[in-house]
């Protein structure tokens, strides 16, 4: 590993360099920033073979482009694309996004707006459901999303007009591009052909039952995937692993490698580990944060941490849900078309391997009952949501101030994101990362005579002590 002989004044910007590529597997020239590319470049040898080894990923440097191909173990829901004003990316939105790639696949140096529309309007007729029709507000809208995604990331860069304009009226508004076709051809490459497979999980890592009888080989794999988790997810819960994968987590070499790679600080408790993020550099998501968003969840937790500490009136308790990326699984295959499988080429359904993973897992459920945790009614987290917005809502912002339940809704989906708990249909689960939040306290600070304006920070702050970005 070659953190390890780094000399320990350069060790802090090897560090950055590797936090800022695991957080943005496609870096380019301007994305996520300008000096993201030199800073790769010039460690471009040490994390090649470092990503290798710690994690199985492979790195991809050229003079525009630097690209990790991660290794994914599970589907993860929890990453979506989203537009440059922060929306989550819709199935339209992604459909126009892969469409617009394939376009400029075969395009030149240069495209205009209306013309890559024209071409990805064409290649909707083959999709059944799918439409892309320039005098619908809806598909500009969405459209021009697609293409800011990817101007965004270098792919195009704009180079006369406007977007917005296009999309408020196609018959005034143009807007041209510069087509980076080297970014083009880095940001979509996928492990195995779509067309060979009937199932996502096809794009999914070997599955680790059929390393299991092989220790001597697997021991590396085994540990690789065990930090992958570590620097994927806000949370690793031993639970969560699988049976081989729990007692490496639990080792010394394993998490240290993870901390002196990054940088970052572990924190180990009894049901897991989590990778604390004070840099802000690989955390997608800032937590606790500025924001509306960010502030009624850290006020959230403490009322929950209330609630679950009151020993006068106990919570039900219930198991954790089954693994959420199976049912995405589910969702996304039967999303595939099956007129775009190339059938001499395709792998066998999945039904039969999903089948027998299922009654494996059901006989371990059997033999080893998994723990249980509190239970907080959807009625009481609503409820209590209301009452903070009634107590603190001058200070929200105004579209949350006027909307509870979709605030109630981002809230837990924000918490949920984190990992801190699990959604059911009758409420919340509440997951032992949630009390590294507790004991917020929150500060008032009424408006001052002379003053005619207070921001919403201002006016309140929340905090928790000792806690850092997840």
């Amino acid at each position: 590993m070659h953190a390890r002989r780094i000399d320990a004044l350069a060790l802090d910007n090897y560090q950055r360099a590797a936090r800022v590529i695991l957080a943005n597997h496609l870096v380019t020239r301007t994305y996520p920033d300008r000096i993201a590319l030199p800073l790769i470049r010039r460690w471009a040898t040490e994390l090649r073979e470092d990503l290798a080894e710690l994690f199985g990923y492979r790195l991809e440097v050229t003079e525009t482009t630097a690209r990790v191909y991660p290794v994914t173990d599970r589907l993860d829901g929890g990453k979506p694309a989203r537009t440059v004003n922060d929306r989550v990316f819709d199935r339209r939105r992604y459909a126009y996004l892969a469409l617009a790639l394939a376009a400029l696949g075969r395009a030149g140096d240069q495209i205009t707006l209306s013309e890559l529309a024209d071409q990805v309007a064409a290649y909707t007729v083959r999709i059944d459901g799918l439409e892309l029709a320039p005098d619908r507000a809806a598909d500009r809208d969405a459209f021009v999303d697609a293409v800011g995604w990817l101007a965004a990331r270098g792919a195009l860069t704009l180079a006369d007009g406007d977007a917005g304009g296009w999309a408020a009226d196609p018959e005034a508004g143009e807007a041209l591009y510069d087509i980076d076709r080297p970014v083009v051809f880095a940001l979509f490459r996928p492990p195995r052909a779509l067309q060979h497979l009937h199932s996502v999980r096809g794009l999914l890592a070997e599955d680790p039952a059929v390393t299991a009888g092989q220790p001597a080989a697997a021991s590396g794999e085994i540990a690789r995937r065990v930090r992958r988790a570590l620097v994927e997810r806000p949370v690793v819960y031993a639970e969560d692993l699988a049976p081989e994968e729990r007692p490496v987590l639990t080792q010394d070499r394993t998490v240290a490698d993870v901390e002196l790679f990054t940088g970052l600080r572990a924190e180990r408790r009894a049901e897991g580990v989590a990778l604390i993020d004070t840099s802000g550099r690989l955390s997608d998501v800032r937590f606790p944060g500025t924001g509306t968003l960010a502030q009624v969840a850290l006020l959230l937790i403490g009322e929950i941490a209330d609630v679950v500490l009151d020993i006068d009136h106990p919570l039900p308790r219930r198991p954790r849900a089954a693994d959420p990326g199976a049912a995405l699984a589910d969702r996304l295959d039967d999303a595939i078309p099956e007129s775009t499988l190339f059938a001499p080429m395709a792998d066998p359904p999945f039904a039969g391997n999903q089948a027998a993973e299922t009654d494996s897992a059901a006989d371990e459920d059997e033999t080893e009952p998994g723990a249980t945790y509190p239970l907080v009614a959807a009625d009481w987290v609503r409820d209590t949501v209301q009452a903070l917005t009634d107590r603190y809502g001058v200070t929200f912002a105004a579209q949350w101030q006027a909307d509870v339940p979709g605030l109630t809704a981002e809230v837990t989906a924000l918490l949920a994101r984190l990992r801190l708990v699990q959604p059911l249909e009758d409420g919340l689960l509440v997951l032992p990362a949630l009390a590294r939040y507790r004991g917020a306290v929150v500060t008032v600070r009424t408006k001052r005579a002379a003053e005619l304006f207070v921001t919403a920070a201002d006016t309140v702050g929340a905090a928790s002590t000792g806690t850092e970005g997840i």
